[in-house]
Parts: structure tokens; sequence; C-alpha cells
């Protein structure tokens, strides 16, 4: 029987600040093949700049440096839906288009809120830059190239100090970095200057399933980047570690976090319920369920609800709010417990099927036949599905 690869988990030590060339640095040092890397920025259709990687000492530490030079000053003034057209028309490996785009989404919704707008409003000025899109892009581009599928973080340290901006001299941290981490830990290191910056705030905020120490992990590759300046105190780097997660419950059951994502429906018909259900599978729900309810004014109606991973979050409530006529989406951060899962393919008499199985500390609890397989078996070899689902079981069970 063939098993699944493990998932593969990030931590992201910002224990001196995080922005977007630590985070490119790091992933290359970490081991991010340089030329994979230029060649998913190189498709992105922008313009005018040079990345340039070097290898670079920070107090003593080694890291690697990412830096994007502009061949001229003028910093393009774009819109969220100019650069949502430019990732879609990049060469990126899956999930890193919907992930830079996430990224992307919930920097537009800070700075609406720091300058009272919309983010449909917003015009990017330094996250606009071509620098910015080349940071968040190759970063989420590194992350799916590196196979990440979870990301965790430290608390952000916010600095101290000013910083200039296109909108004069504002303090550090930069309210848009405020407005970002609303909702997350941050910490003091005693470091002045900006150590958090708005572009490595989104990216982290935007992806970080949960924030706090370094969680159970095997560690496999580690790497840091190093930023701009040479920090007075703290060596200016970030540190990343790349492993498999270990971190289990009580009862030898795996942990995480996802978000519940609800709205209240009372003018949807039939139709527009499956379409939606559909459109937030696609955008990366987890889970989507339907459940009937009474609203106001005594109409029947449904509470459309999903699970989301924060990465795919902002996707998500953007599929609910394009799918149906809600006016708004109730969001709650949820822990949870869960098997550790894995699938292993099974031999049958129609053909392969892929068994999903359950383990509760090692120990198999649940193994059930994928309903997809089964199915599209039981369409090419005209017969029941029940037939092949039984007949896949039977193989686990005699396998094992």
């Amino acid at each position: 029987m063939e098993q699944e690869t493990r998932m593969r988990l990030i931590y992201v030590d910002a224990f001196s600040g995080v922005s977007g060339d630590m985070l490119l640095g790091a992933l290359l040092d970490a081991g991010l093949p340089e030329q994979d890397l230029r060649r998913c920025v190189d498709s992105v259709p922008v313009s005018g700049y040079e990345l340039v990687v070097g290898r670079e000492t920070r107090k003593g530490l080694r890291a690697t440096r990412a830096e994007v030079r502009l061949a001229h000053a003028e910093h393009h003034d774009r819109g969220l839906s100019d650069i949502a057209a430019l990732i879609d028309a990049a060469d990126l490996p899956a999930p890193a288009g919907e992930w830079a785009k996430a990224v992307f989404s919930r920097l537009a919704e800070a700075e609406a809120k720091v300058h009272g707008t919309t983010p449909e409003e917003v015009r990017f000025h330094e996250v606009g830059a071509v620098d910015a899109i080349v940071d968040i892009v190759g970063t989420c581009a590194g992350l799916a190239l590196l196979g990440v599928d979870r990301v965790a973080a430290s608390p952000l340290p916010m600095g101290s100090g000013y910083v200039q901006t296109a909108h004069g001299r504002l303090p550090v941290p930069a309210p848009a970095v405020v407005e970002l981490t609303r909702g997350v830990p941050i910490a003091e290191c005693g470091e002045a200057g900006e150590l958090t910056t708005p572009t490595g705030a989104a990216v982290v905020v935007a992806l970080a399933a949960s924030f706090g120490p370094m969680p159970a992990m095997v560690p496999r590759a580690v790497g840091y980047g190093a930023g701009a300046r040479e920090g007075r105190q703290l060596p200016n780097v970030l540190r990343v570690v790349i492993g498999e997660p270990v971190e289990q419950g009580a009862d030898g059951a795996q942990t995480d976090a996802v978000w519940l994502l609800e709205a209240n429906l009372d003018d949807a018909t039939g139709e527009t319920l499956g379409a939606a259900t559909q459109a937030l599978f696609e955008a990366g729900a987890l889970d989507v369920w339907l459940t009937p309810a009474t609203m106001k004014k005594g109409r029947p109606g449904v509470v459309l609800a999903s699970l989301a991973a924060e990465s795919n979050r902002g996707a998500v409530e953007n599929a609910i709010f394009t799918q149906t006529t809600t006016f708004g989406v109730r969001r709650r951060l949820l822990d949870r417990s869960k098997l550790q899962r894995e699938h292993v393919a099974v031999e049958t008499p129609f053909g392969t099927v892929r068994i999903k199985v359950g383990r509760l500390g090692g120990r198999v609890v649940t193994a059930l036949p994928e309903y997809d397989d089964c199915l599209g078996l039981a369409g090419e070899r005209g017969v029941a599905f029940r037939e092949v689902y039984d007949a896949a079981r039977a193989a686990y069970g005699g396998a094992g």
C-alpha cells in the first residue's frame, strides 16, 4: 500500500521582526532552490527590478539576504483588483496564487480601516510597489515549492520610533501593522526601529494558523533571512524552521485551529445554495454545511457554515459574498482535535481506490474508502457504488 507525503509545518520565528525580504531570504536559506523562486517571480508581469541574493552576517549569524533593487524610484499606484490580475497571470505552483491574493486582501482590509475607505478603493503605495509584489508572491510560491501546508508563528515584535511612508511620517508600529495584528499576539524585544513591516505582518497574519512558542515538531531545515539594517541589540534576522508536526492532545489526537465562517440566508434558491457550496470548496474550504433555520419575520432560511484554514479564510469569505446575497459573514477562530490522517491505495477487482485512514495515538480507529474513487469506478465498470465501496473495505482489511 502506498502512503501519502506527511504534513509539512513551517515555524516563523520573528524574534527580531519580520519583513517581506527577510521571509524570502529565510526560505532560500532553508533550501528553497533560487532558480525555482526566480522562475516564479519572473512569471509575474512586472518589471523594473533586480532580485539580488547573497550571504551576509548579522551579529555573528550567517543569513541569506534577498533584496529587490528597483531600476527607478517610481512606485506603481495599484488597486487590489490590479494586483489580483497580476497574480492570476503568473505561473505559480498551487496554492501560491490564492495565498498571495489572500495576503493582499488582508492588507487591503487593514489599509481601508486605517484610511476610512473600502478594500476595493484602497490604492497601494509601499505595498503595491514592485518590491512588495515580488516579496509576497515569492514568499507564497516558496512555501508551496517547499511543500509547506501549515504555518505557525511567534508573537510579532513591534519596535518603536517613526517611519517615513507615502502618507508622511508615522509612528512605529505603523497604523496598518497595528490593524493587521488585531487578535494576534505581539511582543516587545527591546529593539528600536520598525521591526515588523506591513508586508511582513500581512504575510504572517494571513497565512499562520497559530501564534505562540515553537510547536512540537521534527525539524528538517532551518533558514535565516537577513534584514537591511544591522540591529543594535539583536541580530536583524528572521528564522524559519521547517519539519513535520508532532503536536498531540492528551488523548493522542492532533490539534490545530480553523476559522468557522457563517452567513444567514433567507432568500436563496436551492440551486444558488448548491453552487455556493461548490464554490466554497473550490476556494479552499475544509468543510461546508447548511442548517435549516427560522429567520426574521418568520421566514424559512438556512445558515451557511464552513471551516477554513487561516491561509484560505479570505478566499472563502470572498466566495460567500460573491456567491450569495448575504451582507455579512460571522467568523470565529476555533481550536479542534483531529485524527492523524493519511491515504493508502488498495487494489480491488474494479481498480485502485484510496482509503482515508485516521489514527489516534498511532492506532487506526477509522478507515473509509474515498467516495469519488468508488463513484468513478462504479460508473466506468457499470456496477453499483456499494459493490466498489465494499470491495475497497475488504481489500484494506486484507492488506492490514
